[in-house]
């Protein structure tokens, strides 16, 4: 028999829960296949019908994510006072928006960048995979463990 402390399960989000925290939050991080390598990129976003769609400038980012591999989004968030985070992964394939008036339907979605420069490509990610948890974050003296005392002793 061992005292191990329970460990709280992780609460698994259905769709509706994942798309009302993707709106609660306009940053997320990109993830793409650029030439042979992962990268990950910050980005701001905004959900519309059932996608979301970020403004970018011509580059790394916007060739990787309109590239032939799916992409993927993860965003979170936690509420301090009760201690409770969450975590949304959105996976998918991203979409040049061209056509004007699609354009023009996003221009409405008031998704400004936040760092300053041309960001005239709009991308749409439409998934095909939308996963989430939400969790009760773990005081900090509950992780110890012996290779906490290990490490500790050889940078010392």
């Amino acid at each position: 028999m061992t005292n191990k402390p329970t460990v709280p399960e992780a609460e698994i989000l259905d769709n509706k829960q994942c798309w009302e925290l993707l709106r609660s939050v306009s940053v997320g991080r990109l993830a793409v296949w650029a030439q042979d390598h992962p990268d990950i990129f910050p980005i701001n976003y905004k959900a519309d019908h059932g996608t979301l769609v970020f403004r970018t400038g011509e580059g790394s980012k916007l060739h990787a994510a309109l590239s032939s591999t799916p992409v993927a989004l993860e965003t979170d968030g936690v509420d301090p006072q009760s201690g409770v985070a969450w975590s949304v992964v959105v996976k998918g394939k991203a979409e040049s928006i061209k056509l004007t008036q699609e354009v023009l339907d996003t221009v409405g979605l008031l998704l400004f960048p936040w760092q300053a420069g041309r960001k005239d490509h709009f991308v749409r990610i439409v998934p095909t995979s939308l996963t989430g948890r939400r969790f009760k974050v773990t005081p900090p003296l509950t992780w110890w463990s012996p290779l906490d005392d290990a490490t500790r002793a050889g940078s010392e």
